[in-house]
């Protein structure tokens, strides 16, 4: 880490020791070299005494007008298929027509039914519920142990008594649910990635998601921002989304 931040290895045993107090740029040089989010940066410089460093707007703020036009540009690429955006809690900021509709399909809901998009949802919440999307999902014991790992990585920057650890110990008090540190059987998986595996009534759909992060962020909440689009894992799930959504 000496290397990777520019500061002697002297001086880090002299931080360590406390015989020397940080500097402020000696703390965001550290943060940096270790990779430690922004949000996390910004609560080390609070604890030895100074201002952050980075700001936290709203996602309505018009300094963000221009990341929000990217976000829904890459959720209406993405249709057919669905796409949805959230916060590092993993609560639902933005989605494409097609998440909406698979979500009103799921739970039963009226087709124009509203879905909010003020963060009142958690994805996370809604998945591994027993009375959510849990129901519909063949997989959902491997499923929710993955997703567990992902609001894990949050309490765990966060410490206790942080709003991450609240939802983390929600969630794994759900019945039925794996633990967090569940190893998944990697010697009977057909496939490189986990699917997500969806049935309701006779339809049968199988998914993969990939994750995306916004690049070079100075702001607290386009760091914590994340993408999430669902591919198709076969032909069948890949024409029974463009059948219900291509049009």
């Amino acid at each position: 880490m000496s290397a990777d931040s520019g500061v002697s290895q002297r001086h880090l045993s002299f931080l360590e020791s406390g015989r020397s107090q940080p500097s402020r740029e000696l703390i965001l040089k550290l943060g940096i070299a270790l990779d430690v989010p922004l949000r996390q940066r910004n609560a080390m410089l609070l604890a030895a005494g100074f201002a952050p460093a980075y700001q936290e707007r709203s996602l309505s703020d018009p300094e963000l007008a221009s990341v929000m036009q990217a976000l829904e540009f890459m959720l209406r690429q993405q249709a057919p298929f669905p796409a949805l955006v959230v916060d590092r809690l993993w609560n639902l900021v933005m989605f494409n027509e097609p998440a909406a509709g698979l979500m009103r399909w799921l739970l039963g809901m009226p087709p124009d039914a509203p879905i909010p998009r003020d963060g009142s949802i958690n994805v996370l919440r809604l998945m591994l519920s027993p009375d959510g999307l849990r129901r519909h999902l063949l997989n959902w014991e491997a499923v929710c142990a993955d997703s567990l790992l992902w609001i894990q990585r949050e309490a765990m920057a966060d410490g206790p008594g942080s709003e991450a650890t609240a939802l983390l110990a929600e969630l794994s008090a759900l019945p039925g649910m794996p633990s967090a540190g569940h190893v998944p059987n990697l010697e009977r998986r057909a496939l490189p990635f986990l699917p997500l595996q969806i049935a309701r009534d006779e339809v049968r759909l199988n998914l993969f998601t990939t994750i995306t992060t916004l690049g070079t962020p100075h702001d607290v909440t386009v760091h914590e921002l994340r993408l999430e689009s669902f591919f198709p894992a076969d032909a069948a799930t890949a024409d029974w989304f463009r059948a219900r959504f291509g049009g």
